[in-house]
């Protein structure tokens, strides 16, 4: 299955892509689905209100996840390209759902940054609570995959060694537009898939999340030794090569770009670089 969560007459629902339409699934999000138990059934067999594909408004794939756990330094060449070695431990920070944006929202461009970076993902999303999860009940606790761009103010990443500052401003972080099912993708829970990113129709990233040096299964085993995870969280599993701080010259967002992250078989973000207009 592919399911999203629209923006519609004022409000949210999520819902599942059948062809050419969304079909409403009765409750608010998808985050609100993932947390009914027999969320799969449902999503399977709702037979409700058909809103176009074409011109749908989507919101983010989950819009108030209860944490948003995000995996640094995760593709060899990514490593490589920005100096590091490779880690025995997967690197983790966090991000606020208040930076989270929809698929086709513009993203904001702070005043204060001069280094705005981009980073694609594959984010795996939880359905099941789980803490301290190993093997199988790791493995069924992902109820699918999206696509996030981690836009980054790279100056406030690295003003210390904690990258939190930099990975969680205000309305910059695109993720969507569909969750789908591990069933529909090669690998399943391992997924090996073309991941892109695009900058005004030029190629910036690409290689293939088989490429992960942390897969998601391990990640879910990680993070959840830590903190429980809760249905609807979102793990983003870490960006490949090709980002702009480690080009050179260094290249970054000025504002007014096209941002395109797609990942083969999920989807694609499209989104606009827009100044943040003062308050």
């Amino acid at each position: 299955m592919k399911l999203a969560t629209l923006r519609t007459g004022g409000t949210t629902r999520a819902v599942r892509l059948d062809g050419d339409v969304l079909t409403d699934l009765g409750v608010p999000d998808v985050g609100a689905l993932l947390a009914e138990e027999g969320w799969a059934e449902r999503a399977a067999t709702a037979t409700g209100t058909a809103h176009p594909v074409g011109g749908a408004d989507f919101a983010p794939l989950v819009p108030a996840p209860s944490k948003v756990v995000c995996v640094g330094l995760n593709y060899r060449n990514h490593i490589q390209e920005m100096g590091r070695d490779l880690p025995e431990h997967p690197t983790l920070f966090a991000k606020f759902a208040d930076s989270l944006i929809g698929a086709g929202d513009d993203i904001v461009r702070p005043d204060e940054t001069a280094k705005f970076d981009w980073e694609v993902e594959l984010a795996l999303v939880v359905g099941a609570p789980v803490r301290r999860a190993r093997g199988a009940e790791a493995e069924a606790a992902i109820a699918g995959f999206t696509v996030l761009n981690d836009i980054t103010c790279r100056d406030w990443q690295f003003r210390t060694r904690e990258w939190l500052q930099g990975k969680s401003w205000d309305s910059t972080t695109p993720v969507g537009p569909y969750l789908v099912t591990p069933d529909e993708l090669p690998g399943g829970v391992r997924p090996a898939l073309e991941v892109r990113l695009l900058v005004d129709g030029e190629v910036m990233q690409s290689d293939s999340t088989g490429d992960l040096l942390f897969d998601p299964v391990a990640l879910v085993e990680y993070v959840s030794t830590v903190v429980r995870l809760n249905p609807g969280d979102l793990i983003a599993t870490g960006t490949p090569g090709g980002v702009g701080h480690a080009r050179r010259p260094e290249r970054y967002l000025l504002g007014g770009e096209k941002v395109v992250a797609e990942i083969e078989g999920i989807g694609r973000l499209e989104n606009r670089v827009v100044e943040e207009k003062s308050a």
